[in-house]
């Protein structure tokens, strides 16, 4: 049965790879609902969250095949119930209609929106939460002329991990790289390559 998952990749920051991995979902004909692609905790690691709504099966696959690209280092999937999630919306509305029709006060207590700024013609609200939260927005918002908005990707942490940092520096500890060695040459090529 289909139901939404998120995948978690981490992986590192390479050119070329988010386009690598978007294919992977594009040749099975499967719609990316929401990316959202960020650097990670640990350096040089970018962090990928994408949602998409399959059966397990398809997931437990398009995991491993992401994880057979080089630079992918882990990828996960979980349930909405497995972690824990957020979107951030911006909603531009007339500022006439604001100061007239809107209680502003109930507004950010009911929705925890905030107004971020405050201009002539214009006012711009931010509010983070979960799709139906942010979908309930849009509807109060429109009913005072919403000029437009603009919804973030999810943003996930799975609730059960410890964090895939430790489990890298548990990797280094038990199998630590070599030391990178300087070629002696570097910088000499008129001595090295004279006839």
């Amino acid at each position: 049965m289909k139901q939404q998952y998120t995948i978690t990749v981490y992986a590192e920051d390479q050119i070329g790879l988010l386009a690598r991995i978007t294919i992977i979902f594009s040749r099975r004909k499967i719609n990316i609902d929401s990316l959202n692609t960020t650097a990670s905790e640990i350096p040089g690691i970018h962090r990928f969250a994408i949602l998409i709504d399959e059966t397990e099966e398809v997931v437990r696959k398009l995991c491993r095949q992401i994880e057979k690209q080089v630079e992918v280092l882990k990828a996960y999937y979980n349930t909405d119930q497995e972690i824990i999630w957020q979107e951030m919306a911006l909603f531009k509305v007339p500022t006439r209609q604001v100061t007239e029709k809107i209680k502003v006060e109930r507004l950010l207590r009911e929705y925890g929106a905030r107004v971020l700024a405050i201009r002539e013609d214009f006012t711009v609200f931010e509010a983070t939460g979960h799709q139906e939260e942010v979908n309930k927005l849009i509807k109060v918002f429109d009913e005072y002329g919403l000029i437009e908005f603009v919804r973030s990707a999810r943003v996930a942490i799975i609730k059960k991990s410890e964090g895939f940092h430790k489990k890298i520096k548990a990797f280094e500890a038990k199998e630590p790289g070599e030391e990178v060695q300087e070629n002696q040459f570097l910088g000499q090529n008129d001595k090295v390559f004279t006839m």
